[in-house]
């Protein structure tokens, strides 16, 4: 596995791979893995000749007092689990490679990044869009791997793929659970033995929420308000947001008749977790 630092070999290796005939898959990440970013380097070695892992902790992504210096981060356990998984390159690019003196160029995607994360996060998605279209300019993959935990980050790199017309295909990756049910993240790894158990409330959750619809209810505030009251037993647990959208645009519902997206966020101490599910009601 090659490890690449400087945006301009990295460029002129993924022209080189192009002029080959090699298809290019990129698994955009923060770093510190856990095995759902390694499902998605399995599933990216599935569907190209070629994988590039991207590892930069994005320093645009993050707000006032949100936990950027405080982010995990271990770089020699990151190489070994890549390796392991066969992964051809590791693009490990230095803030000041990615952002230089003078940089003022920012990408905005307007709507979709208006509700649920966007509102406890100004800036986040203005951030997120930018890391991301730098990447698809410097390893110029043929398509790109992210996973629907971060479903609202999802939806945002597809409407800026489809708006621009760039030539990337996005692929979209199921969440990735502990046996728990715990959806996995590298900001769990805050969490205390107290806090841990109490986070299972949020798939516990969306679980009681899908019930409720396989039983036949369809009326969007009940379910919102048993989710609600499902989350509020945690005690300590902070709702950000118990939500209802269309999947496709984010924007709110409050009937569910058709495949509809219930999202939430909610913080234990200064840790904020997020999940999400698809309620599909029957025919």
């Amino acid at each position: 596995m090659r490890i690449i630092e400087k945006i301009s070999e990295m460029q002129q290796q993924s022209e080189a791979w192009r002029r080959d005939g090699r298809k290019i898959m990129l698994v955009p990440t923060m770093g510190y893995f856990h095995d759902g970013h390694l499902d998605l380097m399995r599933k990216a070695r599935s569907l190209g000749d070629i994988s590039v892992v991207s590892i930069f902790v994005n320093p645009t992504q993050f707000g006032v007092g949100e936990d950027f210096d405080r982010y995990p981060r271990d770089v020699d356990r990151d190489f070994r689990l890549a390796s392991n998984e066969g992964v051809d390159v590791v693009f490990l690019p230095s803030s000041q490679e990615m952002y230089p003196e003078g940089f003022q160029t920012y990408v905005e995607v307007s709507e979709v990044t208006k509700p649920l994360c966007g509102k406890s996060r100004p800036g986040h998605f203005k951030g997120v869009a930018t890391v991301v279209v730098k990447l698809f300019c410097i390893v110029k993959p043929h398509a790109a791997i992210f996973g629907e935990k971060d479903f609202q980050q999802l939806v945002t790199i597809q409407r800026m793929v489809q708006d621009l017309n760039m030539d990337v295909e996005i692929v979209a990756h199921p969440i990735v659970r502990e046996p728990d049910g715990l959806a996995m993240s590298s900001r769990n790894k805050y969490l205390g033995a107290v806090d841990r158990e109490r986070a299972l409330l949020l798939s516990r959750s969306l679980h009681e929420a899908r019930r409720l619809i396989s039983s036949g209810e369809r009326n969007g505030e009940e379910v919102l308000r048993r989710v609600r009251e499902i989350l509020d037993s945690g005690g300590d647990m902070k709702i950000d947001y118990v939500e209802l959208c269309r999947p496709d645009d984010l924007k709110e519902v409050s009937s569910i008749g058709s495949p509809t997206l219930l999202a939430l966020a909610a913080y234990l101490g200064h840790t904020r977790l997020i999940d999400n599910c698809m309620l599909i009601p029957k025919e």
